[in-house]
């Protein structure tokens, strides 16, 4: 199968989304991370825009061994001295050039005729050729741009040593029949097409930018354009992840291949998303929280019985994790089961179908019924009740900024008082401490929630703990007009869930 060229532009294209601006360390851990991705080029700035960008492009250049390293540059001198002097301590550097081809470009942001554009951009790749040779020519606004005088273009661009000829729907208008065209059409009329690679690079303005990208691919295109999460100006790129797993997973179809590694999508994804601040959808296919979540109970009991049946990659493949099946008000006894079992209940038909009454009425009230809801319906339900190990009988606490915060904790168990004392980081923490004292337990206390349940200076506070004791994991929670009170009887819940589930 042929190679395709993985492209991408996260560091440029995707940094102009609004409000994702990186600096100088954060573009070098994306770069870093791009790198153990596999992608083949990674055009790491406009050189020439800010003396930040041309500094985060000279970084990146002498950091990165494995991928190409390239700068963005139009067609002017000093725009391409400064690309060069970026990208030029890279080991494989890449000068990318652009000048605007459409009528529409020509005409309101060039001024300028069709002669003046193609010896403007033949001069372009000349110099450029100069400095260093590997060179990408762009003109801008292809998929808008008359074929012929594009044809032209990029014959004059081939004559003067471009290596990759890029085709950008820059704003998004191409739908991937006639786009799949273009690119066919450019493979029949370019003469000399065959000394260039035919790269595309597409926006997402219509939602099409995957799908015309694909069909480029089919229809000859060996460079395709992209950014992690689809960021990008506008409504975006297209995006890096969709494309290369519809290339893994659809062989059949395009009958090529991508050097990347795509165990590294997912966290390449959450690396990008928590730098930018953009936050990855839900539904964003590949790398979206509910990519690989079933709900429906038919989805669940066929993905139960054989997961091809509702999943065309496995989660793992993308660095995901593995497939989770959400418990709602859609899911089945099948998924319930399951879900039971994995939490380490085993029960018979009987008791199933008392528990999955249960789950129904909870599910119809809240979105996502969690591990701990489903422990607490069994253990309540079916009888499992907990039996309080340990009861609150009184607790003293000493606190302020001039003193070490301590605590005495009275517990009663089988009938007997049992007193600690100890002290801690704040009052409540001085209350754990004394509590895990008593009990002899140390777990790991993964989470603590405190909100207002009501309102003014009297308000009850609500305190949810999450604890880990081993590979068992507890939610408990309580409430109380003394914030510390109900940190304490929360967090002796969860102690008491803790040895229940030990038992």
């Amino acid at each position: 199968m042929e190679n395709i060229i993985i492209f991408d532009t996260t560091l440029r294209d995707g940094e102009q989304s609004p409000g994702a601006s990186l600096n100088n360390k954060e573009k070098l851990e994306i770069a870093k991370q791009l790198e153990s991705l596999g992608v083949d080029v990674m055009e790491a700035g406009f050189p020439i825009s800010s003396p930040g960008d041309y500094e985060a492009v000279k970084t990146i250049a002498k950091e990165i061994k494995k991928s190409s390293v390239c700068g963005l540059a139009r067609a002017v001198k000093a725009d391409i001295d400064a690309a060069y002097n970026a990208v030029k301590y890279a080991k494989l550097p890449r000068i990318h050039v652009f000048l605007a081809t459409s009528k529409i470009h020509m005409k309101y942001k060039l001024k300028k005729a069709e002669s003046e554009i193609l010896k403007t951009a033949a001069w372009a790749v000349q110099y450029a050729k100069k400095k260093t040779k590997d060179i990408e020519f762009s003109p801008e606004d292809a998929s808008r741009t008359e074929p012929e005088f594009l044809y032209k273009i990029l014959e004059a661009v081939i004559a003067a040593g471009v290596k990759t000829v890029n085709i950008p729907d820059t704003v998004g208008y191409a739908t991937p029949y006639e786009f799949g065209r273009l690119i066919k059409g450019i493979r029949e009329n370019v003469a000399n097409i065959n000394k260039a690679r035919i790269s595309v690079h597409c926006h997402n303005d219509l939602g099409l930018a995957v799908s015309n990208t694909l069909a480029a691919v089919i229809n000859g295109a060996r460079q395709v354009e992209c950014t992690i999460n689809g960021l990008g100006e506008r409504a975006g790129n297209a995006s890096l992840e969709e494309i290369v797993m519809a290339i893994a997973t659809r062989k059949d179809i395009f009958k090529v291949k991508t050097g990347v590694r795509t165990k590294e999508l997912y966290k390449t994804s959450r690396l990008v998303s928590k730098l930018t601040g953009i936050l990855v959808q839900p539904n964003k296919a590949i790398v979206g929280g509910n990519a690989f979540s079933h709900e429906a109970g038919i989805h669940q009991d066929g993905y139960l019985k054989e997961r091809l049946t509702y999943e065309i990659m496995k989660p793992e493949d993308v660095g995901f994790g593995e497939t989770r099946l959400v418990l709602g008000k859609h899911s089945g006894r099948h998924a319930l089961r399951a879900r039971l079992k994995k939490l380490g209940y085993t029960l018979n038909d009987a008791e199933i179908n008392k528990a999955f009454g249960r789950f129904k009425r909870l599910a119809d009230k809240k979105k996502e019924v969690y591990d701990e809801d489903l422990s607490t319906i069994v253990e309540d339900e079916i009888g499992a009740n907990i039996q309080e190990a340990y009861k609150l009988e009184s607790f003293y606490i000493i606190s302020g900024n001039e003193v070490t915060p301590s605590a005495k904790i009275t517990l009663k168990h089988k009938g007997k008082k049992i007193i600690a004392i100890s002290t801690g980081d704040g009052p409540v923490d001085a209350c754990y401490k004394a509590v895990e004292r008593i009990a002899g337990l140390k777990p790991k206390l993964l989470s603590y929630d405190l909100k207002a349940v009501t309102a003014g200076n009297d308000a009850l506070g609500e305190v949810t703990v999450r604890m880990r004791l081993g590979k068992k994991e507890v939610n408990a929670r309580a409430a109380s007009t003394d914030v510390v009170e109900a940190s304490l009887v929360a967090y002796l819940n969860a102690v008491n869930r803790l040895l229940f589930r030990k038992q």
